[in-house]
């Protein structure tokens, strides 16, 4: 809807636009009066409540303790929480999320344990001159640890440590905890070069993989595939996976889990709100009148329509503030940009919908602007400016004085532009350029540098003031003119009001005691709520699919006295959510469900192997080929280092047996990973001896070395007795 000034008519409409926060604001009023009524009252029960607590816990056993400020034991060393904490809040300040620095850190804190126990039992130490050595190599290239021949001066970084230990504490401290780095950056490197030494591949080693590359054997064989039978002959009961899993316990175990499900409850607008709101926009449009208690008469104050003070109106009554700038269409949103460009100045469009806001936008001028210039600049800087160094030494007075007189000089003689950049400009971007900037569009400069390049005419020059400094400009070029407009927007958040957020705490609240007494699902299903699962919930797990990061449920569902079935409500941003603890798996093998899909293949392809070798009749390859109607193939030039059947693919198993028979005998079955084979050696062919193997040996190494370090710190892990408790904390 588009509204003039002259278009509208007053209608006494009530301002009605609920907030949020209301519902917080009389919560609380209620709370203060009824405790200033029954003050002496609350005082006793909350102090009776305090010393019932305290009492239980210690009858209970459970005081503080020692184990309250460990967060983790490994190898019998504890790691405290309170440095723990300290060191995740340390992380956190480069903005991240918790858990995922809380992750962080405790895989530091484990790998510098278990590093830590095997210096010690290696015995392994440095002496100050390493760690001197490292820190020298550290910061050699600062430049505020160098003599003036830019030289590492071990002197000055005496002098500044010293400096640090008599003035400043807390540096020092840090000091001390980078000499701790280095120390222990120094045993890792240490530690890591012995395990490396331990490892280097021998000239055996890089023969044998010559062999394994270089060696080529020809082989007739048949093969009966697993194809070959149903999978429907071959069932496989829960039983026998449950014993596959037990007889393979590491394959399978898997970490505590949770199973919940949620029904949600979203403090949404009603129908209702969204008129109310957009009759509290309408109600913005209207003159109103109030009364001056200083002037004792009534003040008639102009609506949006009407106002001539824009920028105030809009600061005053909308949620995002004014914004001062031409805009050009593609720069507006879809609700508005088509409609806008036809509209008179002083015209308003809307109430309209964008998002979950009502917005009202009043046309205030337009204009055709460029949209690019190509403009040159010297940017004179002064103290305090965004642009100002350590050689700045004019104030913003002297400044102004120097940036007005070069622009003179340059009225006069344009020419000496380019030399002026070279010796007063301050931006460093440009003065390659001669101070040049190509063709920006309109919102790529800071507003006064924006408004002087795009609002002026070609050949324009003068002194613009920014952030930055004095700006001494000339417009070199404008081109494709296009029509655009200045507008005002009042945005406000379409809010549920007061009735509606009590309506749906009622809903929640009655959902949660029915669900209590009932069945969860059915009494959603009679409710018609949609009921949510979450499934295989780890116990530091914090992002729940559908309710977002909430470490409150997860902690819930793991606590002890939570017992299946148990319903609560839980606070979101913008709601509720009721939820129900479904199942609770301890640190056990995986389910007979969970492993089904990884056994099932394996079991299956061991029974068909078997039925095939009992349907097998005949020995030599040719009577197995006609008793199971297949053929006998060849296949020649296949290495170890590439166990590939053409036609067939990957058969390490099959091949391994090849290489290890001799030519001219015939293998027994060989279960494969596609079907059942038995073969012939027809020729191997070895690979010529070298006179040295190191290329090959090296080629060990290459593989091998990137993937020490993760795979002895996994190792460690894997042998380590680790008690983690830091679910209990975060």
């Amino acid at each position: 809807m588009v509204i003039s000034p002259t278009d509208y008519r007053t209608k006494p409409i009530k301002l009605n636009f609920p907030l949020k926060r209301k519902k917080n604001i009389l919560l609380r009023m209620a709370i203060l009066n009824s405790i200033r009524k029954r003050g002496i009252f609350l005082i006793i029960i909350i102090a009776m409540a305090l010393f019932a607590f305290v009492l239980g816990d210690i009858l209970k056993g459970n005081g503080p303790s020692s184990g309250d400020e460990t967060i983790a034991t490994i190898n019998g060393i504890d790691i405290s929480r309170l440095d723990f904490a300290k060191k995740v809040e340390t992380a956190q300040r480069r903005g991240a999320n918790t858990m995922q620095v809380m992750k962080n850190v405790w895989n530091q804190e484990v790998r510098r344990v278990l590093l830590k126990q095997q210096y010690e039992n290696l015995g392994l130490k440095i002496d100050k001159e390493q760690i001197n050595q490292a820190i020298r190599e550290a910061l050699s290239n600062n430049p505020n640890f160098q003599n003036e021949a830019g030289i590492f001066d071990e002197g000055i970084l005496q002098e500044y440590v010293a400096n640090l230990k008599a003035t400043n504490p807390q540096a020092y401290q840090q000091w001390l905890d980078f000499e701790n780095n280095i120390a222990n950056n120094v045993l890792e490197k240490e530690y890591f070069n012995l395990v490396k030494g331990g490892l280097i591949t021998t000239m055996a080693e890089g023969e044998q993989e010559y062999h394994f590359q270089n060696d080529k054997i020809d082989i007739q064989y048949v093969q009966v595939p697993y194809s070959k039978i149903p999978d429907e002959e071959v069932p496989v009961s829960d039983k026998e996976i449950e014993q596959y899993v037990k007889a393979h316990p590491k394959e399978f175990e898997v970490a505590p889990q949770v199973d919940i499900q949620f029904v949600q409850f979203t403090e949404n607008p009603s129908p209702q709100d969204v008129d109310d709101a957009r009759e509290a926009m309408l109600e913005l449009l209207k003159d109103k009148v109030e009364y001056n208690s200083v002037t004792k008469s009534n003040d008639t104050i102009l609506g949006f329509l009407k106002t001539k003070d824009v920028e105030n109106f809009v600061n005053t009554n909308s949620e995002r503030p004014f914004t001062d700038r031409w805009w050009f269409k593609n720069d507006l949103s879809d609700a508005i940009k088509d409609t806008i460009f036809k509209m008179n100045v002083s015209q308003v469009y809307g109430p309209y919908k964008v998002d979950e806001t009502y917005n009202l936008t009043k046309l205030i001028a337009t204009r055709k602007l460029p949209d690019s210039v190509k403009a040159r600049h010297i940017l004179v800087p002064f103290i305090g400016s965004g642009s100002a160094d350590e050689t700045t030494k004019q104030t913003e007075e002297q400044a102004k004085k120097t940036a007005d007189s070069l622009l003179a000089v340059l009225k006069r003689d344009k020419s000496k532009f380019p030399e002026f950049v070279k010796k007063y400009s301050a931006d460093k971007g440009s003065l390659d350029k001669d101070g040049v900037y190509d063709w920006f569009p309109y919102r790529a400069m800071v507003a006064p540098f924006r408004d002087f390049a795009f609002e002026g005419k070609t050949g324009g020059m003068g002194v613009v003031k920014t952030q930055f400094g004095f700006h001494i400009m000339e417009i070199l070029g404008q081109k494709n003119l296009q029509d655009v407009v200045k507008i005002a927007t009042i945005s406000k958040t379409i809010e549920p009001s007061e009735k509606t957020l009590n309506e749906i705490f009622s809903k929640s609240a009655n959902f949660e005691v029915d669900s209590r007494k009932g069945d969860f699902n059915e009494v959603a299903k009679q409710n018609d709520f949609d009921v949510k699962p979450v499934n295989k919930i780890g116990e530091l797990d914090a992002n729940l699919p559908g309710i977002g990061e909430n470490r409150s449920i997860v902690t819930w569902a793991f606590k002890e006295d939570s017992k299946i079935g148990d319903v609560k409500r839980f606070n979101l941003p913008n709601g509720y959510a009721i939820v129900q603890l479904t199942r609770r798996n301890p640190k056990a093998l995986q389910s007979v469900a969970q492993a089904s899909t990884i056994v099932t293949p394996i079991l299956r392809k061991e029974k068909k192997a078997k039925k095939i070798r009992e349907s097998i009749s005949g020995t030599t390859l040719q009577e197995i080929a006609t008793n199971q109607g297949v053929t006998v193939k060849t296949a020649n030039a296949i290495t170890m280092a590439s166990p590939n059947i053409p036609g067939i693919g990957m058969e390490p198993k099959v091949i391994g047996t090849a290489f290890g028979t001799k030519v001219g005998e015939t293998t027994d079955l060989i279960d494969g990973n596609t079907g059942v084979f038995k073969l012939k050696v027809l020729k191997i062919t070895e690979a010529p001896k070298l006179e040295n193997y190191a290329s090959f040996a090296g080629q060990l190494n290459t593989a091998i070395l990137p993937r020490i370090q993760n795979d002895v710190i996994n190792a460690l892990k894997k042998a380590a007795d680790i008690e983690d408790n830091r679910a209990e904390f975060y």
